[in-house]
């Protein structure tokens, strides 16, 4: 089968799953915290190979495997909480633009590598891309707040908070993907992977320690109307289900093609989000709604051009 097929479909699936989790934590399951326990939890349905894949790999990189999987939760959590503030067609372009510039000052750190000229310039499209869309000035606002939510935006005093937890998650995606990178090279990948979803699945359950947390979860799962909880529990079923198909697709779509040119496209993901958020808004605006005023979609896809060259400036 075509890589470039199956990397443009895998990006269509992930993209419509991140309009999914937006849905989630706006309508269905209103903690963020809650949502990644519900994922983290459904992640362990990987332990059924277990009894044919799983080796047990030292001390050492099972605390990599564990940690690993830590950082995916909290990476998720910071994620679904921006994505309940802001809205998806910028929350997921940010994380996307700011988790290459992480990854690969962490592979400096940690792997002794170095920048080359083309990565220097794909972090400069990059954050030019972040900056655009991170601060884009509703037609509903006046130009004269802008400055005053540039200072704010760590300080609580303008609902930009959601900047902050996409910085938060891009800079825990980072550190999931190098410390997998890690496991995976000195690990089986099915082994590893088995691992480090086990790693995920003992920082959800520590969730249940505390009792506010605990509180919190059980409250956003209990119970409501039959038809209703059928039909929501379902879709979160669904969306995981896409999510990991769309996963699968795209690491397929590697072990096909050219890795460079795959993560170069991850900005097709990005105009996919831009087109179903428009959609949704013109259509079905009670299940999503964004801003598609015409200075809006000007910079959003100014924004995600730039961002789309950046990332093929770094996988070049």
């Amino acid at each position: 089968m075509n890589w470039l097929f199956l990397t443009i479909v895998s990006y269509l699936i992930l993209a419509v799953v991140n309009l999914g989790d937006k849905f989630v934590v706006d309508k269905l399951i209103k903690s963020g915290k809650a949502y990644a326990f519900a994922v983290g939890l459904f992640s362990a349905i990987v332990f059924v190979i277990s009894p044919w894949f799983l080796e047990w790999p030292g001390l050492f990189l099972f605390l990599i495997n564990i940690i690993s999987g830590a950082f995916f939760v909290f990476a998720l959590w910071s994620m679904y909480e921006s994505l309940k503030i802001g809205e998806a067609s910028r929350v997921v372009v940010v994380i996307g633009g700011i988790i290459p510039i992480f990854t690969i000052i962490f592979s400096i750190l940690f792997f002794g590598e170095r920048f080359n000229p083309n990565q220097w310039i794909g972090i400069l499209f990059l954050l030019a891309g972040m900056i655009v869309i991170s601060f884009i000035v509703s037609r509903r606002k006046k130009w004269s707040l802008f400055w005053g939510r540039l200072f704010s935006v760590f300080s609580g005093t303008y609902n930009k908070k959601w900047i902050f937890l996409a910085i938060i998650s891009a800079l825990l995606y980072s550190l999931f993907f190098i410390s997998t990178k890690y496991a995976y090279n000195h690990q089986e990948f099915l082994s590893s992977f088995i691992w480090i979803r086990g790693g995920s699945l003992i920082v959800v359950l520590l969730f249940l320690l505390d009792r506010k947390d605990r509180r919190e979860i059980i409250k956003s799962f209990k119970d409501k109307p039959r038809g209703k909880i059928k039909v929501n529990k379902g879709f979160v079923l669904l969306n995981q289900l896409l999510g990991s198909t769309g996963f699968v697709l795209q690491n397929y779509a590697v072990y096909l093609g050219p890795v460079a040119l795959i993560n170069a496209l991850q900005g097709i993901q990005y105009a996919f989000l831009l087109i179903l958020g428009i959609f949704f808004t013109i259509f079905f605006p009670k299940i999503l709604r964004e801003d598609i005023s015409r200075s809006v979609l000007i910079k959003k896809i100014v924004a995600i051009i730039l961002i789309g060259i950046g990332l093929y400036f770094i996988a070049a």
